[in-house]
């Protein structure tokens, strides 16, 4: 098997800057930049700007806007005669 052919796999922390939110995965991401983890080791840190601790869906802070009035439109369009 050839070395330079495949990426390396190897543990890598991804953070959510955002929220300070992170977690400690395997990858293949290239990265620069290191951090210390609660181990006391050192790994490689790949920035994130959304996760599920910052994503409107997951915490709950999705809101949904009727732009243009389409529901009043549908409504008469098609509501009871």
């Amino acid at each position: 098997m050839k070395e330079t052919f495949h990426p390396v796999y190897r543990d890598v922390v991804f953070k959510d800057y955002t929220t300070d939110w992170a977690m400690l995965t395997r990858s293949t991401v290239a990265t620069t930049e290191t951090i210390k983890w609660t181990d006391g080791k050192e790994y490689p840190l790949a920035k994130v700007e959304i996760s599920s601790s910052s994503h409107p869906f997951f915490t709950g802070t999705e809101k949904l806007m009727d732009i243009g009035g389409r529901i009043e439109r549908f409504t008469k369009k098609y509501g009871k005669k």
